[in-house]
Order: structure tokens, then sequence, then C-alpha cells
């Protein structure tokens, strides 16, 4: 499996773990909270509206372009703080970040 499948698989399980947990929205925000400056959109997002709107989509677009992806990629000590209790996508950001981090992998 190339690094692109794997990076798609992983963003697919992280959108699974979050309809898992309950967090998935069906409505993006205000067209407003998209002009953040702020890392995250910490300043106009909540952190599973921005995995879910602003990450996942761009991250889904590169490897539609067959584009080079991100490098020393690493979401997961954001997201241990801003959602602790999500277990599950805290494993999935983890191998992403693994992925993209430049970390030996599976």
């Amino acid at each position: 499996m190339t690094l692109h499948q794997q990076v798609r698989q992983r963003l697919f399980d992280i959108e699974q773990a979050m309809r898992d947990a309950e967090i998935w929205q069906p409505q993006p925000p205000a067209r407003a909270a998209f002009d953040s400056v702020e890392p995250f959109c910490i300043d106009t997002m909540e952190a599973q509206q921005w995995l879910q709107w602003i990450l996942l989509p761009r991250m889904h677009a590169l490897l539609d372009r067959d584009a080079p992806l991100p490098q020393r990629f690493a979401l997961t000590p954001y997201f241990e703080e801003a959602l602790p209790e999500a277990q599950a996508l805290l494993q999935q950001l983890r191998q992403l970040d693994s992925l993209l981090g430049g970390e030996a992998h599976d």
C-alpha cells in the first residue's frame, strides 16, 4: 500500500471514529468561522469542527491531486487536550501523525 493510500485510509478511519463518537456534524459552522487566522481556527471552531471541515477536505484534495503531503505533521497533542475522551479518534490521529511525521510505519 502506498503512502497516499495509507493516508487516505487513515482519513476514512478518522471520519468513522468521529461518527462513532457522535461528534460528526451534519452542517458546517457559519461561513465566518472559516475566516480565522488562528491555528486550528481555535477562535472560531471547536476542535472536531476544524478536523471535519478543514483538515479532512484539504487532505483529501491533496490526495486527489497527487500533491505532496505535509511533513512533520503533529495533530495529536492538540486533540489530546481538546478531546481527551475520544480515545479511538486519538488513536487514528496518532497513526496519521506517524505516517506524515516521517517515522517508520507498518
